[in-house]
C-alpha cells in the first residue's frame, strides 16, 4: 500500500494533475472510509488465510460481492434483473468449486475473519462508489494511503515496525507493491465509479478464476476436474449477467 500509494503521486505529480477533492469533501470522507476499509480488509483475509487456509478464505471473502448486489438496490438504486441473479449464482457456484476448501480448518477466530473480510470488503465498494467525482490516479493514491495508515497502525500495535525483509524478497515486494497494488488498483478503482455496482461485484470474481490459473501456468499446480468446472461457472456467469441485455437487443433487431 505505501509502495502503490506512492507511484500513483508521483505519476499524479509528473503529469500535473490538479486535486479535486477540496471541491468534493463529502466524498473526499467516502474515500477516506473506504480506504481504511480497504486496509482493515486485507488484514482480515490475511488473517483468514493463515487460520483456516486459502481455500475457505476466499470462499467467505466472496460472499463480500453478495453483499455489495443484495444492497445496490437499497444503495444505488440499481434494478436487480433475472439474468443478473442467474449469473450471479452461477458465478458463486464457480467459487465455491475452484476454491477447494476440503482440507480447511475449522478456527472459529479464522472463520470469524473471513466473515469481517466479506463485510469490509462490500464497506470498500460502496464507500468508493459514493466518491465518484474523485477519480483516476487521485482517487487510487488517496484509497492506498488510506489503506497503508490503517495497516501501520495494526502493525505498530501488533509488533512495532521492525519488519525483517530478505534480500530475495524485494524484488517481489517491489513487484507486488507498484505493479500489482498500485498499477492494479488504478485500473480497479478509476473504472469503479463508470461501472454499475453489480457489474463491479460480478466481475471481481474473475480474481479467484485467475488466481487458480496462474497457479497452474507459472507454479505447475494442477487444475482438479472440479476447478476446471469452477472456471466455467465463474466465466458463463459473468458473461450471462453482462452480456445477456446485449443478446436480448440483437435478437430482437
Amino acid at each position: 500500500t505505501l509502495l502503490g500509494s506512492l507511484l500513483m503521486a508521483v505519476i499524479f505529480f509528473l503529469r500535473r494533475e490538479k486535486f479535486t477533492f477540496l471541491q468534493h469533501k463529502k466524498q473526499f470522507l467516502f474515500l477516506m472510509l473506504s480506504g481504511l476499509i480497504m486496509g482493515i480488509h486485507w488484514m482480515f483475509l490475511y488473517e483468514a488465510y493463515d487460520r483456516v487456509g486459502p481455500g475457505l478464505a476466499t470462499l467467505l471473502c466472496y460472499c463480500g460481492p453478495v453483499i455489495v448486489v443484495v444492497l445496490s438496490p437499497l444503495v444505488f438504486k440499481e434494478k436487480l434483473t433475472l439474468p443478473k441473479l442467474i449469473g450471479f449464482a452461477a458465478v458463486m457456484l464457480g467459487v465455491f468449486c475452484i476454491s477447494g476448501i476440503s482440507g480447511a480448518k475449522m478456527d472459529p477466530l479464522g472463520f470469524i475473519s473471513g466473515i469481517l473480510s466479506a463485510v469490509t470488503y462490500a464497506g470498500m465498494v460502496i464507500f468508493n462508489k459514493k466518491a465518484k467525482d474523485i477519480g483516476g490516479l487521485e482517487n487510487t493514491m488517496f484509497q492506498l494511503g488510506f489503506a497503508f495508515m490503517a495497516v501501520s497502525v495494526f502493525l505498530l500495535i501488533r509488533q512495532g515496525f521492525s519488519i525483517p525483509v530478505k534480500g530475495s524478497d524485494v524484488l517481489p515486494i517491489l513487484g507486488l507493491g507498484l505493479v500489482h497494488t498500485g498499477f492494479g488498483c488504478w485500473l480497479y478503482f478509476s473504472t469503479m465509479s463508470k461501472l454499475p455496482v453489480q457489474t463491479v461485484s460480478i466481475l471481481g470474481y474473475l480474481e479467484p478464476l485467475f488466481a487458480v490459473l496462474f497457479s497452474a501456468l507459472l507454479l505447475s499446480r494442477p487444475m482438479l476436474p472440479l476447478q476446471w468446472l469452477g472456471a466455467g461457472l465463474i466465466i458463463g456467469g459473468a458473461m450471462i449477467a453482462e452480456c445477456w441485455h446485449i443478446f436480448c437487443k440483437k435478437t430482437k433487431t
